[in-house]
């Protein structure tokens, strides 16, 4: 069990852990500023002045034309669902936003986290369009729902920090309880998590390929030989 859990979890504590050690909050600042901005449009939406600011900058529905939805997706990452417990957010932002700012970088991070998020925003919108007979169709009533949170995001950054560290395990197991979610509750955000996985796994997949192509011996190295010609 120990050899196990030292394969499975060693290289991403060891990233975390030395990299606070040595910087400690210093290390995660992209984090920070997303917990912030978090709490900031939480208090702001909940104000009587501020729930419609929120809404023109941040709310994603897929009922919105798209060169909307497209404007406001990246804010929408930060705007916390009014029928959740904020803690949720800012904890899910902490945590799987912190570990993938150590282990991925900065601007990695946030593009895996956009790209999961732009993933579930526009699949909303091919589900609707299959329709609810399809089995990844969507109810039409989904147009008008909200869309917005961090959660797409940190399931599809949890999946790439695991395939970077090569916790396997893991991963799977953050796609099985996505899939559980949907087996058990069948909405649009479970629907939608799948979605930033899906999307998520394409980047995984590019990324292997082109570390394997660049992976070869080159010329110059004691490995590489040159072609042998008739």
């Amino acid at each position: 069990m120990r050899a196990f859990a030292l394969r499975e979890w060693g290289p991403l504590f060891r990233s975390v852990r030395n990299a606070l050690a040595a910087r400690r909050w210093r290390a995660v600042p992209l984090t920070l500023v997303a917990v912030c901005l978090t709490a900031l449009f939480q208090f702001v939406q909940n104000q009587d002045w501020g729930y419609q600011p929120v809404q023109n900058i941040g709310s994603v529905r897929a009922e919105d034309p798209l060169w909307l939805a497209l404007l406001r997706t990246p804010l929408s990452l930060f705007v916390p669902a009014l029928d959740l417990p904020v803690w949720g957010a800012l904890a899910q932002i902490l945590l799987v936003f912190g570990i993938a700012e150590i282990c991925l970088g900065r601007w990695r991070t946030l593009l895996i986290a956009y790209l999961a998020t732009l993933g579930g925003t526009l699949y909303a919108r091919v589900g609707i369009a299959l329709g609810p007979d399809h089995p990844l169709g969507l109810p039409a009533s989904d147009a008008q729902v909200v869309d917005t949170g961090p959660s797409a995001a940190v399931v599809g950054l949890a999946v790439y920090v695991c395939y970077r560290k090569r916790a396997w395990l893991t991963g799977a197991l953050v796609i099985v309880a996505m899939v559980v979610e949907i087996m058990i509750k069948n909405n649009l955000a479970g629907k939608e998590h799948l979605a930033a996985i899906a999307v998520v796994l394409v980047v995984c997949a590019v990324s292997a390929l082109r570390d394997h192509r660049w992976s070869g011996p080159r010329p110059g190295t004691r490995s590489w030989k040159p072609p042998i010609r008739s």
